[in-house]
This record gives structure tokens, C-alpha cells and sequence, in this order.
């Protein structure tokens, strides 16, 4: 996913991290040209990304929910501004806009639950839950998912039906 400047940020999973060199930090930024510009080490509060199960740029912003502790970590351009605690799990999607964020997704029943949440200085606080549906009130099925800024776009299986979520 790039940035407003060009730059490519890039989210790893399990595989990928847990056996290649290059994808080992989890998230990483390239430039335009595939120059390594930065990559992830562990903080406090946040340790190893195991999986980057959500990812979402805006302007020259990454938020990142990794697993297996899912915190909600914040990086601009040079280094992780802000590491949040979150109690949501298992989220693929990620909406923020200013202090709001929606998490999209989870485990089991809850694959097409939207938590809604105001963001602290330093932890996640839900305020709202919901569950994102078909225009016909049915269910989503299998999907893929990508956020950017304040938009969560899902596309359903065949693929052919494109829903997005926007927070503005």
C-alpha cells in the first residue's frame, strides 16, 4: 500500500515472517525505487509482529494490528509513533479517521463485525458494535478486505460485488 509520497508499505504474514530475511520485521517501507527505507523492531507494549492482520496508510501514516497480541500500532514515516492497547481481536480491516477507529472482521461469528472505538494516548476503548451486511441484509461471505484512511473496502466472492465502509 503506498503512501502520499510514493512509498510502499508492506505487511507480512506468518510465513513470510517466520521464514524469509526480508519479510521477518512484518512491516516494512520501500521506496519507490525498492530501496528498504524502514522496517518494524519491537517496542514496548507491542513486541514481535507475528502476522500483519490489518494494515492501513493514510497520508504518510501506517496502523498496524498484527498478531497475536493485536495492539494498535501507529508509525509514520521514521518510527512507531504510538503503540495502543486493543482489546478487539482478529481484525482484518481498519478504518481511522482523527481520534476514531473501526476495526472490520474477527474470528468465527464474528467475521463480519465493525467495532467501533475512540482512540486514547494509549489504549483502544470499543464504543460500538455492529455487523456489516449485503444490501439485502445477508451475510458477506468470503472476501478480501482493504483499508485506506477512513474507508474499509471489501470485495465478496465471486468478487465481482465491491461494498465499502467509509467512517467520514
Amino acid at each position: 500500500m503506498t503512501d502520499r509520497a510514493g512509498d510502499l508499505w508492506a505487511g507480512y504474514f506468518d510465513e513470510g515472517i517466520h521464514g524469509d530475511a526480508l519479510s521477518a520485521p512484518g512491516l516494512r517501507r520501500w521506496s519507490i525505487t525498492g530501496e528498504p527505507l524502514w522496517s518494524y523492531s519491537p517496542v514496548p507494549d507491542a513486541g514481535w509482529i507475528d502476522d500483519c492482520y490489518a494494515l492501513n496508510v493514510a497520508g504518510r501514516t501506517a496502523w498496524v494490528c498484527p498478531y497475536n497480541r493485536f495492539p494498535l500500532i501507529e508509525v509514520n514515516e521514521a518510527r512507531v509513533v504510538r503503540v495502543r492497547q486493543n482489546p478487539v481481536r482478529g481484525a482484518n480491516g481498519l478504518a481511522v479517521l482523527g481520534e476514531r477507529a473501526v476495526f472490520f472482521s474477527g474470528y468465527g461469528d464474528d467475521r463480519n463485525r465493525l467495532v467501533d472505538c475512540r482512540l486514547t494516548e494509549t489504549s483502544v476503548a470499543p464504543v460500538a458494535e455492529s455487523r456489516l451486511v449485503r444490501p439485502d441484509g445477508g451475510r458477506l461471505g468470503r472476501r478480501r478486505i482493504v483499508s485506506r484512511g477512513s474507508r474499509i473496502h471489501v470485495q465478496v466472492k465471486p468478487f465481482t460485488e465491491w461494498f465499502v465502509f467509509d467512517l467520514a
